[in-house]
């Protein structure tokens, strides 16, 4: 791996988004022939996404996906955090401090999906490769679910030629998906992604649509730091924005002061354009 998912804007839009296929459904991938096939269809839908070739900023749809499988990781390993919690973990740490142990889980995930795949396209089959990949780090590493299911992501991911890794079978799995081995993992891995990419493929289309709303409202934003601060909005999850915003535009020289941050924030609120995500009054957390 290499690079950074923050160089891929992902906004030339060769494809519009449809809706998946609505008979694309965890419920009718039960007969491992069924199961196969739509765990097929499935990635053929969601292709144009993992490729980048749709109007999504795809460092925004990875780092949003990055901490939905983390939440599903640290489901699957017994100790459940929510989204609130994880952002919370990510978000309000300063420079110098260390997260949770949750927080660990999901800065691991964010830095593996900002991370660009070396080409491994046509080298095994998507599903095969994604539950070998799972199997030798259970195996290398028992005790780190989280860091197999990383694995089979990231190649299921170079499997398809994606150039990053795009979680879209983590969430799909359930406790008992991950105890067989074998040809048994690939059916579970299949039916993984049946239950998860349609999700994935609709929030794709969502943060496209509210991405398009950023960058039509951005002319009007009169701080002098605005540019900076909406393409890292474009770029991550969520920020909050005393420590991403102020006194710098985390990873530029652009400024802004804590005050001029908020407003900022608030003022993006109010055009119906971020959402803030925490419900406090303080310490607040916002994204598309």
């Amino acid at each position: 791996m290499s690079n950074d998912a923050g160089s891929e804007d992902g906004l030339a839009g060769a494809f519009r988004f449809d809706l998946p296929p609505g008979w694309i459904r965890a419920e009718t991938a039960q007969d491992p022939d069924q199961a196969r096939f739509l765990a097929g269809a499935a990635l053929a839908a969601l292709h144009p996404v993992g490729m980048g070739r749709t109007s999504v900023p795809m460092a925004l749809l990875c780092d949003r996906m990055a901490l939905l499988a983390a939440e599903a990781s640290l489901r699957l390993t017994g100790k459940p955090a929510g989204l609130a919690a994880l952002r919370d973990a990510v978000h309000l740490i300063r420079p110098g401090e260390h997260p949770d142990p949750a927080g660990n889980v999901a800065q691991a995930w964010r830095q593996a999906a900002r991370q660009r795949l070396e080409p491994g396209a046509g080298e095994a089959a998507p599903l095969a490769a994604a539950a070998t990949a799972y199997e030798d780090s259970r195996a290398d590493h028992p005790g780190d679910l989280p860091g197999a299911l990383m694995a089979a992501e990231a190649a299921l991911a170079g499997a398809l030629g994606w150039p990053f890794l795009l979680p879209v079978l983590t969430a799909g799995f359930s406790r008992r998906d991950l105890a067989p081995r074998g040809p048994d993992l690939e059916l579970a891995c299949a039916r993984a992604l049946v239950a998860s990419a349609p999700r994935a493929q609709r929030l794709a289309g969502d943060l496209a649509r509210r991405a398009a709303r950023l960058r039509a409202v951005a002319p009007k934003l009169r701080a002098k730091a605005a540019p900076a601060a909406v393409d890292l909005l474009l770029r991550v999850d969520a920020l909050t924005p005393a420590l991403a915003l102020s006194p710098v535009v985390q990873g530029t020289a652009a400024r802004m002061s804590d005050r001029a941050a908020r407003r900022f924030c608030d003022r993006l609120v109010q055009l119906g354009v971020l959402r803030e995500f925490s419900g406090r009054a303080a310490f607040r957390i916002y994204g598309l």
